[in-house]
């Protein structure tokens, strides 16, 4: 150790030693302290009394950017889960109409079939008694909750702002620009506080919309659960009527 340490004195004789050898032991000072910071250890805290200044700002920059990196991380998952969801709610809603055509058709089918039950009730000669066929309830067709109407009509612009979609382009932030290559490690942890800062507005901002949707999810599907049911009924209704005139075509086919 006395060796090396008369050797790295200016007014050492010794001429061995030379600028090229201080540089790589600087460089190797330098890739040492970084893979400390890497191993998350810093060194403990006999280490770190013995680490320079500029060594302790530089592990607090790069701790810094590493907490910078993980809000970045979450946001991108943040993004993308809002992109599945945004998915979901467009075919929830293609599902929904989808279900609603069917119970019209459900509506015309009853319609065509009074007409028929009608037909049927007056055939089977003067001396039969008029067929008058049993309802055990109404065809009502779907159910209009409120806030929905048959008669609603979106364009593609209001449905992707109603789901989210659409997007105002915010205003150029100061963290995207570069600091001069003269910072100091101040300077760098405010910008790193600062992209922070910005990272965690926009999660919040991104987990509020991700709770409105859930919300509508769980609206649309409760919703669309009513609507199966009812529209259930009403097709039970309508086999029904269906068994019965089938049953009277029948007879009046023996006649």
């Amino acid at each position: 150790m006395a060796a090396k340490i008369s050797s790295l004195n200016p007014f050492d004789d010794d001429t061995d030693t030379d600028d090229d050898e201080v540089e790589k032991r600087v460089t190797s000072s330098s890739l040492n302290a970084k893979s400390r910071y890497k191993n998350d250890s810093g060194g403990g805290n006999v280490e770190k009394e013995n680490q320079t200044v500029q060594e302790l700002e530089s592990y607090a920059v790069y701790k810094s950017q590493e907490t910078t990196k993980t809000v970045q991380g979450c946001l991108k998952v943040a993004q993308e889960i809002r992109s599945d969801a945004t998915r979901t709610l467009v075919m929830l809603n293609e599902q929904g109409e989808q279900i609603t055509r069917t119970h019209h058709k459900a509506v015309d089918i009853d319609h065509d079939l009074s007409r028929g039950e009608k037909l049927l009730g007056s055939l089977g000669g003067i001396f039969s008694r008029t067929w008058k066929p049993k309802k055990t309830r109404s065809v009502t067709g779907p159910v209009i909750t409120k806030g929905d109407s048959p008669n609603r009509r979106v364009n593609y612009f209001e449905t992707r702002e109603k789901l989210g979609l659409n997007h105002l382009p915010k205003p150029q932030s100061r963290t995207n620009e570069p600091l001069p290559e003269s910072a100091d490690a101040y300077q760098k942890l405010e910008m790193e506080t600062a992209k922070q800062d910005e990272g965690l507005s926009d999660l919040s901002d991104l987990l509020g919309e991700l709770k409105n949707m859930a919300v509508d999810m769980g609206t649309e599907i409760e919703r669309q659960n009513h609507g199966l049911d009812h529209l259930q009924e009403d097709v039970e209704e309508l086999n029904y009527r269906v068994k019965q005139s089938n049953q009277r075509a029948r007879r009046l086919l023996r006649k």
